[in-house]
Parts: structure tokens; sequence; C-alpha cells
């Protein structure tokens, strides 16, 4: 048995706009399938925000029916009020993962840039550049979507050896 392709779904949320990005891994070959973003009505309450957060993710998930999903972590800095507002965001993607039972992985900021970059401060421009390197065919991605791209390829990065290789896997349940 050959290794399979695995698809993830990265999600970078926000409540004014939403970045994401599909990859497939096959073996150790990261290649770009699509990307995107969804941006909320800005003049819409919190819960109409949340309801579209998670209805395009759910619908993104629906789509392109991804093996796995990954996000973003919550970086929590001195404004508190804006953390509190990107948990809720999140937290709707993370319900539209988990309803689809999609096997999540997180990751803090500093984990993702240096996974895709080789430094924990790198800055979006870098991300993106990177992005554009590792996956032939996202050239010119938006901020959001190469965070969300960045995401997956983080995702990818970090799987489990197991995981990675399924004749191993097959093996190991069998010893």
């Amino acid at each position: 048995m050959g290794q399979g392709l695995i698809r993830i779904l990265g999600l970078d949320p926000g409540l004014r706009s939403m970045g994401w990005g599909l990859i497939a891994l096959q073996g150790s070959r990261l290649v770009h399938i699509a990307h995107g973003h969804v941006r909320p009505d800005p003049n819409a309450g919190l819960a109409a925000r949340l309801a579209r957060l998670h209805h395009e993710c759910s619908a993104l998930i629906a789509t392109h029916t991804p093996d796995e999903g990954a996000i973003e972590e919550t970086f929590v800095n001195d404004n508190a009020r804006s953390a509190l507002f990107l948990g809720q965001a999140r937290g709707a993607v993370l319900a539209a993962l988990g309803a689809a039972r999609l096997m999540v992985q997180e990751f803090a900021p500093a984990t993702i840039k240096k996974s895709v970059t080789g430094t924990g401060r790198a800055e979006k421009d870098q991300v993106a550049f990177m992005v554009a390197r590792l996956l032939p065919g996202a050239e010119g991605v938006k901020a959001d979507a190469a965070d969300a791209l960045a995401v997956a390829i983080t995702a990818a990065l970090h799987r489990p050896l197991v995981r990675r290789d399924p004749d191993l896997a097959i093996a190991e349940r069998r010893a």
C-alpha cells in the first residue's frame, strides 16, 4: 500500500476576515489546491458574523472534503477585547470542524511562522513569500489566505510519523 493523499484545510479565523487554504500532502510533497477568504458583513451583529463564519467553514468542508483541519491559536496580547472576539471566531470555526468530525491541529502564531519561514518572528510578507515558494500555484496570495495556507503547511509538517506513513501504521498495528 503506497502513501495516500491527505487534504488539510488551514484556517485563520477573524471577525473581519477568515482566510482559508487547502493543501494536499502526498508523502513529503505539498500541493496547493485552493485558497480564499470569507468576509462577514462588518455592520452585522456578532451572532450573525459568527454564524456566517460557521456556515462558510461548513460549506468549505462539504465542497473540498478535507481529511484534517488546522487552525491558528488565539494570540493573547494587551487587548483583551480583541482576544475575546478572536476566540469567539475560532469557536465558530472549531464547531464546524468538529461537526464534520475532522481531526484538528492547533498552532501558536510563532510555531506557524517558524515552520514556514524558519523564524518565529517573521512578518506577514515573509510568510506570504515562503508560502508561494513552498506551494507553486499560490503566488500573489493575500495576507489572510497566505496565513491560512501557512497553518495548513505547519499541520502537514507536524503530522505524527505514524499518520504520515500508512504502511508503518499498518505494520505497527500488526505487531
